[in-house]
């Protein structure tokens, strides 16, 4: 998986589409991300003791494949590339060439 936790992306599908957030967590077995501030849902939380029961608003998981890595010097959704730089695999961006990691 070319996304790690951390990078900014942009969806770029679905009723989320052209929200932006960094990724909070990866689920690998699922192909899927959970993007801060993009795609919450309503969770309803029985209270256990100390007052924290309620209507909760929580980040749902969205695949993978719906999101994009933004590019740092453009500010725009780009695709991951990889190349070698002092003997060590690093990740670049396909629109600048510029290293992600």
């Amino acid at each position: 998986m070319n996304l790690k936790v951390g990078d900014k992306v942009m969806v770029i599908a679905g009723s989320n589409k052209g929200k932006e957030g960094t990724i909070k967590k990866i689920l690998k077995t699922d192909n899927k991300v959970i993007v801060e501030g993009v795609n919450l849902v309503k969770k309803h939380q029985k209270d256990n003791g100390n007052g924290t029961g309620g209507i909760l608003e929580v980040e749902a998981p969205i695949n993978r494949s719906n999101v994009m890595v933004i590019d740092p010097k453009t500010k725009k959704p780009t695709r991951i590339g990889h190349t070698i730089v002092k003997d060590k695999k690093v990740r670049i961006s396909r629109r600048s060439s510029d290293v992600l990691d």
